[in-house]
């Protein structure tokens, strides 16, 4: 499989050449993957602007994490991916970046990783600290071994008091335990965030009609948010109401292009449009439009990067990962845009925000229920918004103001980094 095999050597530890550290003292940044990529943009920024003097390399684990912060992080000068947890791995690759201090975002930890650099005298800090009610409850079962493996971390730089709690709970001294907030609200302000083509807005009509945005869907998702979708579609006035979902991963985009044929829905995919576009050029760009736009119902978004541009234009949004009991996805981007935000039950992952957001009726979060339940009780959240744009401003109004009075994690890292360093 090419996406297993792609990163293979990298991970092995078998950097190129261009890797090997010479001269300049090395800061390495490692995310997991999309959300955490996305996270660490400003704070990526900010080291460039605090320490110009230092190569900053960029790690990630997953294809669609490194996809996206090759797009989207322009400040670090060089990018790979984080070995596997194999001593000689782990030897290779510190080896080769020989870093002054490695900052990892959120909750990856890895045992040799952090003994190795625990060894080599490698300052580790943990930033956008979290520890979800799943793992921890998953990681206080192994409280002894997980002890000794926080032991290698210099610093845990958590999102809130809850996270600092666990994080000591789970063995961390209370000394190198800092709560610094949460850096995705300092993502605001269209950092980081590529804007949109000039073109992207007229190619997907998304000026036409009404449009929701099911944005980071995840399996077992699309089925309920479907069945919602065409019930909506049957209230007066809403006949017109597009529907643009974006999977979370580039693997189910034919699947779900599948689901919405079965659901006899019309649609057009992002990608086929984009080489329609491409081969017919400008001079029948409006015939493309006519025929290929205005005449689908929803839009299949089966790419990478775009979906964070392209929630201003959304009348509302749908936060996925959480009508399943996957924990959630992050609700900030379209809040920077003051968009009214719909989520499911299941916000496990970002529960400091989704609590924060609700204290400022800034998010509408759908109770447990069966999946006929959801269907019924998201048609009804929609139909709501979209007929009722007065609360639906004050929705989007009030997720603005809270991202705003929420800002400032990144500085307070930056210091700790500075102070370390």
């Amino acid at each position: 499989n090419q996406k297993y095999f792609s990163n293979f050597s990298e991970r092995l530890g078998k950097l190129p050449e261009s890797f090997r550290n010479t001269s300049h003292p090395t800061i390495w940044i490692h995310a997991v993957s999309v959300g955490e990529t996305i996270a660490a943009q400003t704070l990526v920024k900010s080291l460039r602007e605090r320490f110009p003097g230092h190569r900053l390399i960029f790690s990630t684990t997953t294809a669609t994490g490194q996809a996206v912060a090759r797009s989207r992080i322009s400040e670090a000068d060089a990018f790979c991916y984080f070995p596997f947890d194999w001593k000689f791995s782990v030897r290779k690759s510190l080896q080769k970046i020989r870093p002054s201090v490695v900052i990892l975002m959120e909750s990856e930890l890895w045992p040799n990783f952090l003994h190795e650099c625990n060894k080599q005298k490698i300052p580790v800090i943990v930033t956008n600290g979290r520890v979800s009610d799943r793992s921890f409850k998953r990681s206080m079962k192994f409280a002894f071994w997980f002890r000794r493996m926080t032991a290698n971390v210099t610093y845990f730089l958590m999102q809130s008091e809850a996270d600092a709690h666990r994080i000591s709970a789970l063995g961390a001294k209370s000394e190198n335990v800092i709560v610094t907030g949460n850096i995705k609200y300092d993502i605001g302000g269209r950092i980081g965030v590529p804007p949109v083509p000039s073109s992207l807005a007229a190619e997907l009509g998304l000026h036409e009609n009404p449009l929701i945005i099911a944005g980071s869907t995840t399996d077992g998702e699309e089925e309920i948010i479907l069945e919602a979708y065409l019930e909506l579609k049957k209230i007066a006035g809403l006949e017109n109401t597009r529907l643009m979902i974006a999977p979370r991963h580039p693997e189910r985009f034919d699947k779900v292009a599948k689901l919405l044929d079965s659901a006899h829905l019309k649609f057009v995919r992002r990608s086929v449009l984009a080489h329609q576009v491409e081969a017919l050029g400008n001079q029948n760009f409006t015939r493309l439009i006519n025929d290929s736009i205005q005449k689908s119902e929803v839009i299949l978004l089966d790419s990478i990067g775009e979906l964070a541009s392209l929630y201003r234009f959304a009348a509302v949004v749908f936060v996925g990962g959480s009508l399943v009991p996957k924990g959630g996805h992050n609700i900030l981007e379209p809040a920077f845009d003051g968009r009214p935000v719909i989520v499911g039950p299941s916000m496990e992952n970002f529960r400091e925000i989704t609590e924060e957001f609700k204290r400022h009726n800034a998010v509408v979060q759908l109770q447990n229920g069966t999946d006929s339940e959801l269907i019924v009780s998201l048609r009804d959240q929609l139909n709501e918004l979209l007929l009722n744009p007065e609360r639906a401003n004050l929705l989007g109004a009030n997720a603005s103001a809270t991202v705003e009075a929420n800002r400032g994690a990144t500085d307070k890292t930056v210091s700790v980094i500075a102070n370390l360093i």
